[in-house]
């Protein structure tokens, strides 16, 4: 039998489950700590001392992370980098980093360089890339002492010729700097395929070091198997590749939550709602997986276009602050202070999980140091809760048809049992885990995303199959085991001869002779 851990670090527990192919066989639930990697360890404690020494010897390990996305969000963490732009002649009026947020782009722009190169809307060249502009700006980039660069040309998710070659010339010039080019991350749409280029080279210190110590918790623990990374589409990868690619890990925490929803509950298509100590998170599943957002997606106040979750989070949770005079309900939390903090643990915070106690929605801590709460106080600060998440999920519907909506995480007991457009709330067991328990079940993805010329629209999905499918089995995936999950395609009239923009998704089982750690 199958048997996996599913790790989710979120900003107030770690949380973590052991299951198998059908079914949860434990999971228990630990303060996320200062330093993540402590929450990790005593959450393996525990569920080891829960479900016995086997649990040891599992066959891999799947943990998905916050820590990537706060690091942009708080502005720590965050390793120097330059921007290489192969663009010119166009392009020379807004320059890398010109839409980020000011202290932000202070703290990790080391230097800009703009050469000449690039592609066309169809994929043909420019202009011939500026080779001796690159060796000088590789040059500046050593002397300078700069480790990290990221690297965008124009369109060139079409054609990373320019790309590719840059890399080559920087990666002679400066032997040990790391490199992201963006062709590997963005879609079309050159400014904010250049932001999620350079967040990911400004976070690759991080990924080192959070990957390595995951594995030496894992290590610590006794556990062998080999580490995957949860990503922000509800799958994994290796924990090799997530050191290459820590964006793709910015929304793991709720997509982890949205799948472990529909394991949970046994269905496919609908809204969740996985309320933590922090925030509550609402989005869409469509056939088990979250609905993809299709638009600009903003990360610590930085434009960026690559394969995010469409989700809304709102400043409602567990350790979500309730202040009275006036009356206020977030959106400041004690975050992973919650046991510390909260009324019902005995300190003197008032926060939602004390008021939730205190109506009986909740049964945690000390329900007597909540009783002389004003029955007033507790209702108005509830219905305030029940009234954002109710605006927000009628936000996330696409259509007025009622959907089922499947309430999950610690803070679950703050979804109300009627919400219009709402044919029923669905509450399942082992719900205040289920980030945990989407991480453990997570599959391993792939996906193809281009252009094709002179193919008939079937040709074309074909081929754009087969580029995904092969992605999938690269990254760790058992290729009998791989089915589409999404497929599309858009004709492009502003090109020449027939072209046809082809997606396809596909996902896949981990490969039982996989090797990847």
């Amino acid at each position: 039998m199958n048997q996996r851990i599913g790790i989710d670090v979120g900003g107030t527990n770690t949380d973590a489950v052991l299951v198998d192919d059908s079914s949860v066989i434990g999971g228990v639930k630990s303060p996320t700590t200062a330093d993540v990697t402590g929450g990790v360890r005593q959450a393996l404690a525990d569920l080891i001392a829960l479900c016995g020494p086997t649990a040891k010897n599992v066959d891999c390990v799947m943990i998905g992370t916050t820590h990537f996305v706060n690091a942009v969000v708080q502005r720590r963490g965050l390793n120097k980098i330059a921007a290489l732009r192969i663009t010119l002649p166009g392009s020379a009026s807004l320059t890398p980093f010109v839409d980020w947020p000011k202290d932000l782009a202070v703290l990790v722009n080391e230097g800009v360089f703009c050469v000449a190169g690039g592609n066309e809307f169809d994929g043909q060249p420019v202009v011939p890339l500026d080779e001796d502009a690159v060796v000088k700006a590789a040059h500046a980039m050593r002397d300078a002492g700069i480790t990290s660069v990221g690297i965008t040309a124009s369109f060139s998710p079409l054609n990373s010729d320019c790309e590719d070659r840059a890399a080559e010339i920087v990666a002679r010039e400066c032997p040990g700097i790391r490199i992201t080019c963006s062709h590997a991350l963005g879609r079309i749409g050159l400014l904010e395929r250049e932001n999620a280029t350079l967040l990911n080279a400004a976070l690759l210190d991080l990924a080192d070091d959070t990957a390595q110590a995951f594995r030496d918790a894992l290590d610590d623990s006794g556990i062998k198997a080999p580490l995957y990374i949860t990503l922000n589409d509800g799958t994994v990868t290796s924990a090799d590749i997530a050191r290459k690619y820590p964006v793709y890990c910015f929304a793991s925490g709720p997509t982890n939550s949205m799948r472990g929803a529909a394991f949970l509950s046994g269905i496919d298509d609908a809204i969740v709602c996985d309320v933590g100590g922090t925030t509550a998170d609402i989005g869409c599943l469509a056939t088990g997986f979250p609905r993809e957002a299709n638009n600009v997606v903003e990360v610590g106040g930085v434009r960026t276009l690559f394969r995010m979750p469409d989700l809304v989070s709102i400043g409602i949770g567990g350790g979500t602050k309730v202040d009275d005079a006036p009356l206020t309900v977030g959106p400041e939390s004690v975050g992973f202070r919650l046991p510390e903090e909260a009324r019902v643990f005995g300190g003197s915070q008032l926060t939602l999980t004390d008021v939730a106690v205190a109506k009986g929605l909740m049964d945690v801590g000390d329900k007597s140091l909540v009783k002389e709460l004003p029955d007033e106080l507790a209702s108005t600060a509830l219905e305030m809760a029940f009234q954002r998440i109710s605006d927000t999920v009628d936000r996330m519907k696409i259509d007025s048809i009622d959907v089922p909506l499947i309430a999950v995480g610690g803070g679950a007991a703050l979804v109300p049992e009627e919400i219009p457009g709402i044919s029923k709330v669905h509450r399942v067991p082992n719900h205040a885990v289920a980030n945990a328990v989407g991480a453990a079940i997570a599959q391993i993805s792939g996906e193809a995303d281009q252009v094709f010329q002179d193919l008939s629209r079937d040709a074309a999905l074909e081929a754009a199959h087969q580029i995904a499918v092969e992605n999938a089995v690269k990254a760790g995936a058992d290729r009998e085991t791989i089915k589409t999950i999404e497929m599309e395609d858009l004709p492009l009239a502003y090109l020449p001869g027939h072209s046809i923009r082809a997606r396809v998704r596909v996902v896949g089982d981990i490969a039982r002779s996989s090797d990847n750690a």
